[in-house]
């Protein structure tokens, strides 16, 4: 453990990586994804944290919120969280101040668990030693060939007993594609995320029509903006059917207002979005206080450790394109067994190691 140190350094680089295939949801498509790595230095030594998101983030982190944090105890992450968001107020803290401000708290939580050599689970306090996933993809995009085989390999390889397809591009025919995912899984539960691309009364008809193919969890039916059609939805949705949203909540009142308004019967949160791991806790703070279970969005291996420090964590996404991605470019990315991954305690704090060369090809 180093007795004292201050955070020297903050380096962000952008990575874009190309999908396997075209992917596409209710609302859009797409065909690559930008990592921001974020390393921070203290002590002789470095953390690293990440977000999806923009690469012009580089800039930001590198400049103004480098200006917040630079100099500060690597040991009050929780200090240097505070100040980035005063040093974002003119610019709005919300979209890519977020993400930012996310990668660079990550970094330095990182940071002060490798200074103490510990793993980041230990460091915080865990609630548990494992976390459940369920796999998530089944792009809109997919052939019907593609969509079972990709929900059918994660029950059947990854023991997942939840899978996500996408839905919504084209509502009159989600009917026949939940009918064909369900078929799939076997007696795995299903869930659907529309990414907003419905209207209320959409919603609700298809509810009907999916619960009869096992559907449990319907995500963003409507804009995760709309509070009060998410809430109605959920009134009137059959009994079995949780809904489910909060991916885009960029900072922690986005929760507060949305579990006032009783939208959810579980909350997302996304720890590359929401302000970090800083945030995160506060999240889950905020659904314990609700009785509301917290689901991570995305981005499996940085929230592994945070996940199990939060109360009423459910489970994570094992989302395709973020475990493809950390796969590639990080050592100790997690590996699923029985549907849920681990932290590694024996690697001090988030058990990631960035895989300089296989990244170089993708620099932004």
């Amino acid at each position: 453990m180093k007795a004292e140190a201050s955070v020297q350094r903050i380096r962000a680089r952008a990575f874009t990586i190309p999908t396997d295939k075209p992917e596409a949801d209710g609302t859009m498509a797409w065909d690559s994804t930008t990592l921001v790595l974020v390393e921070v230095s203290a002590g002789g030594t470095a953390g690293l944290g990440y977000t999806y998101s923009g690469a012009s983030i580089v800039e930001l982190i590198e400049d103004k919120l480098a200006k917040a944090v630079e100099g500060l105890d690597a040991f009050n992450p929780q200090r240097a969280w505070q100040l980035m968001q005063h040093q974002v107020r003119n610019l709005g803290r919300e979209g890519l101040a977020a993400t930012a401000i996310s990668a660079v708290d990550a970094a330095l939580y990182d940071l002060k668990a490798r200074l103490l050599d510990l793993p980041l689970a230990t460091m915080l306090g865990s609630y548990r030693d494992c976390v459940a996933i369920y796999g998530s993809g089944g792009f809109t995009s997919y052939s019907d060939d593609e969509l079972k085989d990709q929900l059918a390999a994660w029950v059947s390889n990854d023991g997942c007993a939840f899978v996500k397809m996408k839905i919504g591009a084209h509502p009159e025919d989600d009917p026949r594609r939940v009918e064909r995912a369900k078929r799939a899984i076997g007696n795995a539960r299903l869930f659907v995320d529309a990414n907003g691309a419905y209207n209320v009364r959409q919603a609700i008809d298809l509810a009907r029509l999916f619960v009869e193919h096992d559907v449990v969890w319907f995500e963003e039916p409507v804009s995760s903006d709309d509070l009060e059609g998410l809430a109605e939805i959920r009134k009137r949705v059959p009994g079995v059917i949780e809904v489910a949203a909060g991916e885009y909540a960029y900072t922690v009142d986005y929760v507060r207002r949305m579990l006032e308004a009783q939208a959810v019967d579980v909350q997302q949160a996304d720890i590359t979005r929401c302000g970090g791991v800083t945030a995160f806790l506060q999240i889950g703070a905020l659904c314990e206080a609700y009785h509301i279970d917290l689901s991570g969005h995305c981005a499996p291996a940085l929230h592994l450790h945070v996940a199990c420090a939060s109360p009423r964590l459910r489970h994570l996404e094992w989302f395709h394109d973020h475990v493809r991605i950390e796969h590639m470019l990080f050592d100790g990315a997690p590996r699923p067994k029985h549907g849920m991954i681990r932290p590694d305690l024996s690697r001090p704090g988030n058990g990631l190691i960035f895989k300089e060369k296989d990244a170089a090809r993708y620099a932004a």
